[in-house]
């Protein structure tokens, strides 16, 4: 079996030697102006990766989120991946997991007070967002680092410990959606999921791996779990250690909080769904069964932010079935003491942009 696969694998390699060879067409067409790229008068930051997902891009958003909400007015732009729409929209109280995407929804639940928007073509969407929201001060561009239409002022590039793009393919060969090239539009690189205890020696190791460009920042984060809370109310739940845990979730790589729930819980179990996926009836139901197929009498389902704003989309469905669900947050938090500076250099960036606003 492992060699039918080699065997598959290598018959992919010249399509991802052909997919990688138009990509990098087109990038040159927007290095050299052939494809134009537009530029706005406000901070504008991209925060995007070179692979296929995966990477833990959305608690670094948040992390921005909450860096630069209570400073400047800020606002959110996403493509709105998997929703039901098309086109911009603007949330408001209305908006849902269906009509915005889940990751855009779960910045509006989570940060009211900043505006959250989505639009598949960005370079249109920016003004028809300072059309609406002329007051706005820095927009970040989720997921946007291969969407070269507009030229943000600041692009960060996430990369993921174990998957690092140094040691990727294009796809469908590898993993990354262009060439390792595409690392030079940086201005700054994070390698995401490290491992808390990371040595500094390692540190030399990958920065010698990655070796970034001259005015390259390179940062090094680490997921950070936070308390399990109640995805209806809210509330904080208390689940013993002794508990048989069932992880229902579809996100890209289940795996750093599947490993953190093991070392939390005695006893826990994964139904896996796909990225994006959007629960039905059917699915409130399995995940009913399979956590009363729990052995002992404490049992719990436990999911994740991005997973909970599409599960609200069937409240009713939950409470005919008297499913508890348990949500475990999570931010990211910078190794080796580097938040600062981390802090320093988006904040410099932000405050050189403004003066041309018009602030």
């Amino acid at each position: 079996m492992l060699k039918l696969l080699s065997y598959l694998k290598i018959l992919l390699y010249p399509f991802s030697l052909l997919y990688g060879l138009v990509m990098w067409v087109r990038n040159r067409f927007y290095d050299k102006g052939v494809l134009t790229a537009v530029e706005f008068d406000l901070p504008v930051i991209a925060c995007g990766n070179l692979s296929v997902g995966g990477t833990g891009k959305t608690p670094h958003v948040e992390y921005l989120i909450r860096l630069l909400k209570d400073t400047f007015r800020t606002a959110t732009l996403s493509r709105g991946y998997n929703r039901r729409t098309s086109g911009y929209l603007l949330a408001d109280e209305y908006s849902t997991a269906a009509d915005i995407g889940d990751e855009p929804m779960q910045f509006h639940t989570k940060y009211p007070d900043i505006k959250v928007c989505v639009g598949e073509e960005r370079m249109l969407a920016i003004p028809q967002l300072l059309g609406e929201e002329p007051d706005t001060q820095v927009i970040l561009l989720d997921d946007a680092f291969q969407h070269r239409s507009v030229k943000p002022g600041m692009n960060i590039l996430i990369t993921e410990y174990n998957r690092l793009f140094t040691r990727d393919h294009v796809v469908p060969f590898g993993r990354l959606r262009e060439g390792r090239s595409g690392y030079q539009r940086a201005n700054c690189i994070i390698v995401s999921k490290c491992p808390p205890d990371m040595s500094l020696a390692e540190k030399a190791a990958l920065e010698k791996e990655i070796n970034p460009l001259p005015g390259q920042r390179l940062f090094f984060t680490t997921l950070q779990y936070g308390a399990l809370f109640d995805m209806t109310t809210r509330q904080p739940v208390n689940v013993p250690a002794s508990a048989s845990v069932l992880l229902a979730c579809g996100i890209a790589r289940p795996e750093p909080l599947l490993e953190k729930l093991q070392q939390q819980f005695q006893q826990v179990y994964l139904l896996a769904f796909p990225d994006h996926y959007y629960y039905s009836e059917k699915d409130i139901a399995k995940i009913k069964k399979e956590r009363d197929d729990l052995p002992g009498t404490q049992k719990m389902v436990i999911t994740t932010e991005k997973d909970a704003v599409r599960l609200h989309l069937l409240q009713k469905e939950l409470a005919e079935q008297n499913l508890q669900i348990a949500v475990m947050p999570v931010e990211i938090s910078f190794l080796f003491g580097e938040a600062e500076s981390f802090n320093n250099f988006i904040f410099d960036y932000v405050a050189r942009q403004l003066p041309a606003f018009g602030q």
